[in-house]
């Protein structure tokens, strides 16, 4: 058993801040295991770090390209060079196998030097009026102060995506994770902030601060703020929606990411063994917690029962057992509350009618953790709530269908737009499912889980609101086009 006894402070104006109160990060793979101590902000710590940010913001929006560009590199470079280190921590606080947690650490190195990249390709337009002798520049500027919060589930890699363009693009930043992984949050924070305080020393005090906390507390804070220019979520619907209501009064800029139901249709023509592939990956890797998850498994009729019988036999394989384990396939649910909601999805499912093909038990491991074996689904149906809702653990639900057309039709049959997959050897299928899947993202042979970093990622429907995330369609976000006219 290993207690932590240094308290973790907020970063708010420059300074590392204590609170009122603190709460502990626990190994879900080892409940008896403290990860550390942290502070816990209230709604006057974001009032602190909003005020700081906008003080700033007028230096920062103006800060020289090249330091900008420097800071990001280096950022970047210090997380590749302390990956294991920091997908240790990761894998040992969120519940991630280390293989993941490592490569979830590496990846957000890699966002950091993509967007060091994105300062030095800031461009704008010259273009002529149709009025004679007068000139037209169209140009972007930062949003102004960017209140960015994050979920558990990708602890390092989601802050990453939000932060580096943020700060890429000339915005100041409030960091509020989620309450559950304050461990990686200070950790890529402190990289952050030492980083920002070498290159440009005290004058960007302000530029980026974290705010540990809750949702009710913090997060509430940020969006009624007439501080913040700008907020970036992702996590459930229903807190997206509720921050979409209360953006909308004051008209405050927002991008929100939220659920997903994700099909992954599988036709008699598919190479079996790289359906099954997809599917164990796409819906139990990272135990079914990313909102990418195949969660909806819509197989034809002839390949049915084989694909069946061949996933409880790849299933069999998986090893459920401590994320830092060497061959672990599949780690803990994240805490006893996912765990209980993963459960209660079982009862439901039973209650419908639905099959329980293989899984779904819980597992003993040499330590007390939240492990669950990864559960299968057969016999079900569209309506049922296990094809409706979206569990957010390691579980999946098989619908036999007639043909591609009647797939693509339950495949869509849904209020989430996120991700949605294809196994086939059809070319014709194939293009017409990239057509008529009603998605932001769609994967034809592979897991509906796994998107590049120099990419956009997003979806539509109750997915997604507002301009994608990564790549350079973040700009579109953390940037304000202005066209000026300009007579000499």
């Amino acid at each position: 058993m290993s207690v932590a006894t240094a308290v973790h402070g907020n970063y708010i104006g420059g300074e590392w801040r204590d609170g009122a109160e603190t709460y502990r990060s626990v190994n879900p793979s080892n409940t008896s295991d403290v990860v550390g101590e942290y502070t816990r902000g209230d709604r006057d710590d974001a009032k602190k770090a909003i005020e700081a940010a906008r003080a700033a913001s007028p230096a920062w929006s103006r800060s020289n390209l090249q330091q900008r560009f420097d800071l990001l590199d280096r950022i970047g470079s210090e997380i590749l060079s302390r990956a294991q280190e920091l997908g240790t921590l990761l894998s040992r606080e969120e519940g991630k196998t280390l293989p993941e947690g490592v490569g979830e650490a590496t990846r957000a190195g890699h966002i950091f030097k993509f967007f060091a990249g994105e300062v030095l390709r800031l461009s704008g337009e010259l273009v002529p009026s149709m009025r004679p002798g007068i000139g037209v520049e169209i140009t972007r500027e930062p949003a102004g102060v960017a209140a960015l919060i994050t979920p558990w589930n990708f602890p390092l890699a989601i802050p990453a995506w939000k932060i580096a363009p943020a700060l890429a693009y000339g915005n100041c930043v409030v960091f509020k994770p989620a309450e559950l992984v304050p461990a990686c949050a200070w950790a890529l924070s402190e990289i952050i902030v030492r980083n920002l305080a070498e290159i440009y020393g005290a004058s960007a005090a302000g530029a980026f601060n974290l705010v540990m906390g809750s949702g009710s507390r913090v997060g509430d804070a940020l969006v009624t703020s007439a501080g913040v220019d700008a907020l970036s979520f992702t996590g459930s619907v229903a807190v997206g929606k509720s921050l979409a209501v209360k953006a909308a009064d004051r008209f405050l800029r927002i991008q929100l990411e939220m659920g997903g139901k994700n099909p992954l249709i599988v036709l008699d023509d598919a190479d079996l063994d790289v359906a099954v592939n997809c599917a164990v990956q796409g819906a139990y890797y990272s135990t079914g917690q990313r909102c990418t998850a195949s969660s909806r498994l819509i197989v034809t009729q002839e390949i049915h029962d084989r694909f069946v019988a061949a996933m409880i036999e790849k299933m069999k394989t998986l090893v459920v057992d401590d994320a830092l384990k060497p061959g672990t396939h599949i780690g803990p649910v994240v805490d006893e509350r996912q765990l209980a909601q993963d459960v209660s999805y079982l009862e439901i499912a039973e209650s419908e009618g639905a099959r329980r093909a293989h899984g779904g038990e819980r597992v003993a491991c040499g330590t007390e953790g939240y492990y669950l074996s990864p559960v299968l689904w057969t016999e079900t149906t569209p309506e049922m709530r296990i094809n409706r809702e979206e569990i957010f653990g390691p579980a999946a639900a098989v619908i036999r269908v007639k043909d591609y057309d009647d797939a693509i039709a339950i495949a869509n049959d849904t209020e989430f737009g996120l991700c949605a997959g294809i196994c086939t050897t059809s070319l014709r299928n194939a293009a017409r499912f990239k057509r008529d899947s009603e998605t932001g993202m769609v994967m034809v042979n592979l897991p509906t889980a796994g998107v590049d970093y120099h990419v956009p990622f997003g979806g539509r429907k109750g997915s997604s609101y507002g301009p994608r995330e990564q790549g350079s369609y973040a700009r579109e976000f953390y940037s304000i086009v202005k066209t000026a006219y300009i007579l000499p």
